[in-house]
C-alpha cells in the first residue's frame, strides 16, 4: 500500500471514499447532502495537507492533516481520516494514522489531536486509543446519529 499527497487527478476517486460516509451520517458533522463540490472544497481547504492510500491503482482511504488552531496553537495538528466501505477492516485507517503521525512529527509538530470523534463509532475510538490516543475530553450529546440520537462527541490527543 502506497501513502501519498493526494493530487487534482484524485477527486474523483476521493469523493467515492468520502460519500459514503458523508451520506451515513453516523461520524462526521457534515451535512449528510452536502454535495461534491462542497464535500472536496472541504476536505482540500487552504491548510489542508491531503494524502491517499492507494493499492493497485485504486484509492482506498484518504485523510486531512492541518493545524489544529492558528498562532500559539500551531503547534498540535489535527486530522481527518476515511476508508472506502469496501477496504474496511483492512487496516487502513492504521496505515494513514501511522503516516500522519510520522509527517506531522516531520513537520516539528508537537501532538495530534481529534477535536470531535463520535463515541458511537466505536471502531475509530478502539483504534486511536490502540494508537496511543487518550480520551481528554467528553462534549455531551453533542452529535445528533441518524439512528441513536444524541450522542456524546470525544476530544481525543497524543502527543508526538
Amino acid at each position: 500500500m502506497l501513502i501519498r499527497p493526494a493530487t487534482a487527478e484524485d477527486a474523483e476517486s476521493i469523493w467515492r471514499v468520502l460519500s459514503p460516509t458523508i451520506r451515513a451520517g453516523e461520524t462526521y458533522a457534515l451535512p449528510m447532502d452536502m454535495t461534491r463540490e462542497d464535500a472536496l472544497a472541504y476536505w482540500w481547504s487552504r491548510d489542508h495537507d491531503v494524502f491517499v492510500a492507494e493499492e493497485r491503482d485504486v484509492i482506498l482511504g484518504t485523510y486531512y492533516l492541518r493545524p489544529n488552531q492558528r498562532g500559539g496553537g500551531a503547534h498540535v495538528a489535527n486530522g481527518a481520516f476515511m476508508v472506502s466501505p469496501a477496504a474496511t477492516g483492512r487496516g487502513i485507517a492504521q496505515r494513514m494514522c501511522e503516516h500522519a503521525l510520522e509527517y506531522a512529527r516531520g513537520r516539528g509538530l508537537l501532538a495530534l489531536q481529534f477535536n470531535f470523534v463520535v463515541s458511537t463509532n466505536e471502531r475509530a475510538v478502539r483504534l486511536w486509543q490502540r494508537m496511543g490516543f487518550a480520551i481528554v475530553g467528553r462534549l455531551p450529546q453533542a452529535f445528533r446519529h441518524p439512528s441513536a440520537g444524541l450522542v456524546d462527541a470525544l476530544v481525543m490527543h497524543r502527543s508526538l
